[in-house]
């Protein structure tokens, strides 16, 4: 197979599997809607409490339940970074999700909300976002790309303004915790495969 045709596939695939990922977002919120945030209580992360430790798993596909604006601000950086980090093959995507996830769910159990305020309960793909942004920005300087360096900086002029909520200044309501930790898991992935491609300058699948 050409690298034409390679790309396209994984176009193609980064599409759907972005398109499913959205729908199953939406059923979600929908229920969750539904019951009143019922899987808000039930699955997002209530910070030091270690019988919230398996929700750092269920997090990120819940959202607030009060209205859809949670949802559809998250909507299209997930789906246009995730299509982007997808482009570099399966195994790159999987990873830079899977570290962001577990990195930002780690920090918001470890570090959210306020120990002398009341309990608080964190819910959103905006860790995943965050990481697969910093993925995004990184890869290209780690590996020597420049068609990825390219992509970084023009992903930082239309998207870099987003970084400010790692800051924990951000808002209230905001979980700057879980946007910081999740970035730092994206650059990690970069990192890992950075260091995996660069002795063969290849690209793997």
């Amino acid at each position: 197979m050409g690298l034409k045709d390679r790309f396209a596939g994984r176009a193609r695939a980064g599409l759907a599997t972005m398109a499913a990922v959205t729908v199953v977002l939406y059923v979600i919120e929908a229920v969750n809607m539904a019951t009143a945030g019922l899987l808000t209580a039930d699955f997002g992360i209530r910070p030091r409490d270690p019988s919230s430790l398996p929700d750092i798993a269920t997090a990120p596909l819940v959202h607030d339940a009060s209205s859809w604006n949670h949802l559809l601000a998250n909507t299209l950086p997930l789906v246009v970074f995730g299509f982007l980090a997808f482009l570099a093959g399966l195994r790159q995507f999987l990873t830079a999700v899977a570290l962001s996830w577990i990195s930002s769910g780690i920090g918001v159990w470890l570090f959210g909300g306020s120990a002398f305020g009341p309990p608080t309960v964190t819910v959103g793909a905006s860790g995943v976002i965050f990481g697969l942004f910093g993925f995004l920005l990184v890869r290209g300087f780690l590996n020597r790309s420049w068609g990825q360096v390219l992509l970084a900086v023009v992903l930082f002029l239309a998207y870099g303004s987003v970084l400010l909520g790692v800051l924990p200044t951000v808002g209230r309501g905001i979980s700057w915790q879980a946007h910081l930790f999740g970035l730092v898991g994206g650059v990690l992935a970069a990192v890992f495969w950075g260091e995996a491609i660069s002795p063969c300058k290849g690209s793997p699948r």
